[in-house]
C-alpha cells in the first residue's frame, strides 16, 4: 500500500525500486517454472517413494518399494527375534456366527376364507392366539345357498333310492346327481361328517359349521358374530408352529461356509444354556447391497412350541475346510496390495520375498491357495523387520544397529 511519503520519493529512487521489483519477479518465475532446459521440477512417483523410504532402495513402476533377498547371520536373527517354521498342510474348522430371528414358516400358514355368501351365526374361536385342532369347529354359518344345497342333496338321495339298479341309464343318472350334490357341499368346505348326518337324518339344518383345515395358532381373526360374509373374505389366519424358521444375515465372504442342508446350532435368550439344532433349508439368491449380507434360513423343529415368532437367536454355522497349505496369520506380511512371506533358501540361507494368495482364515491360521508348498521354510515372526531390510536392499554388513553395539541381545560387539 502506497503512502504519501512514498509518493514523495525522487524519480531516481523510484526507478531503482522498480528495477529491484522486476528482478525479484523474474527470479521467482525462474525457480518455479523449471530448470534451464525447461524440465519440470515435479517429482515422479518413483522419486516420491524413494524420498519416503529415506532415499534408499528401488521402486517399481507403481511406486512400491521393490523387495530384495536378505541374508542374516545367527546373531542378527537372534537380535531381530526371527523364528523359522516349516510349511505344512492341515484342515481348518471355521464357525460363522450371526444373529437371527424366529419367524413363522411360510409354508405352514393357512388362510380360512369362505366360498359362499352368508351370515356368521356363532363363533367358536373368538380370539387371536388360540390354539385350534384340525377339524375343530370355527363358526356356524347361515347361508340360503347352503340351505338350497341341502335340500338338493336330500331330493337326489330320495330319487336315487327309488330307481332300481336294473334301470340302466336312469339309475346311473340318479347316482350321478347324488354325487354331484355331495361334491357341491364339499367344495364349500362343508365336512363329510355333516353331509353324512344330513343324509342319515333327512333334516335340513338352518346353519352349517365351518371347521379348521389345519392345526395351529390363530394369527389373525377378522370375523365377528352376525357379520355378513362374502366369498373370498378372510376369516382366520392359522399357523402351524410345530416347525419354525430362524432367519439371519451372513456376510458375503462367509457364504462359502454355509451349505444347503447342513446343520446349524443356535441359542435363544429365553432358554440360556440350551443348544437348539436346525437345518439350513434355503439360502436367499440375492445379496443386500447396503449391508453386503445374504439371508440364510434354518428350519427348526418346534413340537412343544417353545420357540415363538419374534424371538432373537444366535446362530452358528460350523464348516470344515478342505486340507490345504496353512500358515499362522502372523507369518504373512499383508501390505494392502500384496501378501508376502519370506522363504529361506536352504542352499545359501537367503530370505527371498514371495507373493502368496490367501484363502479362508480360522483360529489365527490362514490357507495359502498358491505361492507355497509343504516342506518349505519361511520366516514365522519379525516379518516387519525383515521386510524393512528387504525394501532397503540391506545386507548383513550395513543393517541398522548391526555395525556397532546396538544394545540388542545377541548383537555383534
Amino acid at each position: 500500500m502506497c503512502t504519501h511519503e512514498t509518493m514523495r520519493l525522487p524519480k531516481r529512487r523510484l526507478g531503482l525500486f522498480a528495477a529491484v521489483l522486476v528482478a525479484g519477479v523474474a527470479l521467482l518465475a525462474a525457480c518455479g517454472g523449471g530448470s534451464e532446459n525447461g524440465a519440470s521440477l515435479e517429482m515422479t512417483p518413483e522419486e516420491h517413494a524413494r524420498m519416503q523410504s529415506g532415499g534408499q532402495g528401488e521402486v517399481d513402476s507403481t511406486g512400491a518399494a521393490v523387495r530384495q533377498p536378505v541374508h542374516l547371520t545367527g546373531s542378527q536373527e537372534t537380535a531381530l527375534g526371527v523364528v523359522y517354521l516349516t510349511v505344512d498342510s492341515r484342515t481348518l474348522e471355521r464357525t460363522v456366527r450371526t444373529v437371527g430371528r424366529v419367524v413363522t414358516a411360510e409354508d405352514r400358514v393357512v388362510d380360512v376364507t369362505l366360498k359362499v355368501e352368508g351370515f356368521v351365526d356363532k363363533l367358536y374361536v373368538g380370539t387371536t392366539g388360540e390354539a385350534v385342532r384340525r377339524g375343530q369347529p370355527l363358526l356356524t354359518l347361515y347361508s340360503p345357498e347352503l340351505v338350497a344345497a341341502q335340500e338338493e342333496l336330500l331330493t337326489a338321495k330320495r330319487l336315487a333310492s327309488r330307481v332300481d339298479s336294473t334301470a340302466g341309464e336312469a339309475w346311473r343318472s340318479a347316482q350321478a346327481m347324488l354325487e354331484a350334490s355331495r361334491r357341491r357341499l364339499s367344495y364349500w368346505d362343508i365336512g363329510g361328517d355333516q353331509v353324512e348326518r344330513l343324509e342319515q337324518t333327512g333334516v335340513v339344518t338352518r346353519t352349517m359349521t365351518l371347521t379348521a383345515p389345519v392345526s395351529g395358532i390363530v394369527l389373525e381373526k377378522a370375523v365377528l358374530e352376525g357379520q355378513r360374509i362374502t366369498p373370498g373374505s378372510l376369516l382366520y389366519r392359522l399357523a402351524d408352529l410345530s416347525e419354525v424358521w430362524v432367519e439371519g444375515d451372513v456376510f458375503e465372504q462367509d457364504l462359502q461356509f454355509v451349505e444347503l442342508n447342513s446343520q446349524s446350532h443356535m441359542e435363544v435368550a429365553a432358554y440360556p444354556g440350551e443348544h437348539l439344532m436346525g437345518r439350513v433349508s434355503f439360502v436367499y439368491p440375492t445379496v443386500n447391497v447396503a449391508s453386503r449380507t445374504n439371508r440364510v434360513r434354518v428350519a427348526v423343529a418346534n413340537p412343544d412350541q417353545r420357540l415363538k415368532p419374534g424371538m432373537f437367536a444366535t446362530m452358528f454355522f460350523d464348516a470344515q475346510l478342505p486340507e490345504a497349505v496353512t500358515l499362522p496369520l502372523e507369518a504373512v506380511l499383508i501390505t494392502g496390495t500384496r501378501n508376502l512371506v519370506f522363504v529361506r533358501d536352504t542352499a545359501d540361507g537367503m530370505l527371498h520375498p514371495r507373493e502368496v494368495v490367501l484363502g479362508a482364515q480360522s483360529g489365527g491360521f490362514v490357507q495359502i491357495l498358491s505361492g507355497l508348498e509343504s516342506g518349505e521354510t519361511i520366516v514365522g515372526s519379525a516379518n516387519f523387520l525383515v521386510d524393512a531390510e528387504s525394501r532397503l536392499g540391506s545386507t548383513e554388513s550395513d543393517m541398522p544397529g548391526m555395525q556397532h553395539d546396538s544394545g540388542l541381545p545377541g548383537a555383534r560387539q
